[in-house]
């Protein structure tokens, strides 16, 4: 079976690797490193096919180190004492450094990072770690002081482009198949493969393989091709990762800010990557209390019937409920104020002294609790004009304490003038 292109082609010298010139250029840190030969504990963080195994190997090629695999799924604590033998051999009979690359990194779990520690602090391995998750919650604190994070960047267009051009030519690429590849091919993979040149690779590679060969033995692929390989964008998304947070996260941004199509952009990256759409319904939910609040009642109810309806009939159907609810969102105005008041609400709970029910707000059901002056004094609403009535409802260390503050935004803007009199105390 035949080694795959992006195997084939991946780049075997600092040089040829592109996309990274803020950590390889001429002038920077870690390029004189590795030319100085003076490698430590280091973890690359960045997303995928953006060059983290070819940047390990290509260090290991440079400073002669050995270089050993190690993997997240398969190995174990007992593995990493093999390893630890065979870099004291390299050390001791070679005068060889040891590069361990552990790629996943983050699927390590804490005991597997814990055997790591002395070994790469006593400089006996070199640990190269590779990650598409953020490193400050994968890694374990006493692995992370001890490595160096470097922060690999996404694949330009242009990046992705030159490595397909690279390989069309390259005779341990696709040169041997005569291909003949149209620009907007070269311009569609580009786009799907989202930065990641792995993928670019592949689909070029499956795209230039099925094209019939002509009498000449050359392979046309046009775009159609192209489009019927791929079949659809290779999305970057991790449900469980950095991405995921980060993708909501501009969802409830956009939201906030009132931009529809934003928050629709948003709302499709993540459901055409693969996201639990109830997650989403879950979240469109908060925020309608969160950010819209009373300035628009209905948002609660608009966002809990996309939750309803992408239960109720599946997806893709469930879509356009989410869409719906998106839009009226974004375009609802905004008040942060019943979150604001539940919050300084919260604070007063679980900090202040707690005292007991002051007793005109509680019930008197028997003859002893009314004797005690349970409900004594208690004002009835309904026996007033308005149903409006003067009397204390907190305990007297907080009276007065005033939580929610309405704005002027929307239905809030009602609720103000029929609000609490001006002066009493705001928390």
């Amino acid at each position: 079976m035949e080694t795959p292109l992006a195997e084939r082609m991946r780049p075997e010298t600092i040089d040829e690797i592109l996309g990274q010139d803020h950590l390889l250029g001429r002038d920077k840190p870690l390029r004189r490193m590795i030319e100085r030969g003076e490698l430590h504990s280091m973890i690359l963080w960045g997303p995928p096919g953006s060059g983290k195994t070819t940047l390990a190997l290509a260090i290991a090629q440079y400073t002669k180190a050995q270089f050993i695999r190690f993997s997240a799924v398969t190995s174990g604590v007992a593995d990493i004492r093999d390893v630890v033998k065979r870099a004291g051999f390299e050390r001791t009979m070679h005068n060889r450094q040891t590069i361990l690359f552990v790629d996943e990194i983050h699927r390590f779990n804490k005991a597997q990072q814990d055997a790591f520690l002395p070994h790469v602090e006593s400089g006996r391995i070199i640990l190269i770690g590779a990650t598409t998750e953020n490193p400050s919650f994968e890694v374990i604190g006493p692995l992370l002081s001890r490595t160096r994070v470097y922060v690999l960047q996404q694949l330009g267009p242009e990046h992705v482009r030159a490595l397909m051009n690279r390989a069309l030519a390259s005779d341990k690429g696709l040169a041997h198949l005569k291909p003949d590849v149209d620009e907007d091919v070269l311009d569609y993979l580009t786009i799907v493969s989202q930065g990641d040149a792995r993928a670019a690779l592949t689909a070029l590679e499956l795209t230039v393989s099925s094209a019939p060969p002509d009498s000449a033995g050359r392979r046309h692929a046009d775009l159609k091709l192209a489009q019927d390989v791929v079949q659809r964008k290779f999305l970057l998304y991790d449900k469980a990762g950095e991405e995921h947070y980060n993708l909501i996260s501009a969802l409830h941004k956009s939201l906030r800010d009132s931009d529809p199509d934003g928050s629709l952009y948003w709302l499709a990256r993540m459901l055409e990557a693969g996201e639990d759409p109830l997650y989403v319904a879950r979240r469109l939910v908060r925020f309608a209390s969160e950010d819209v609040g009373m300035a628009n009642p209905n948002a609660l109810v608009i966002a809990n019937a996309a939750k309803d309806a992408v239960h109720f009939v599946g997806m893709p159907e469930g879509n356009n409920a989410l869409a719906q609810a998106v839009v009226y969102l974004a375009l609802a105005p905004k008040s942060n104020a019943v979150h604001k008041a539940y919050t300084a609400a919260q604070k007063d709970a679980l900090e202040s002294a707690t005292e007991p029910v002051p007793l005109h707000l509680r019930n008197a059901p028997t003859g002893l609790m009314k004797g005690l002056g349970y409900g004594k004094d208690y004002k009835y609403a309904h026996d007033f004009p308005g149903a409006e009535v003067e009397q204390e409802h907190l305990p007297p260390s907080l009276k007065g304490r005033r939580y929610y503050v309405p704005t002027d935004r929307g239905f809030e803007g009602e609720l103000r003038k029929r609000g609490r009199k001006p002066e009493q105390k705001t928390e």
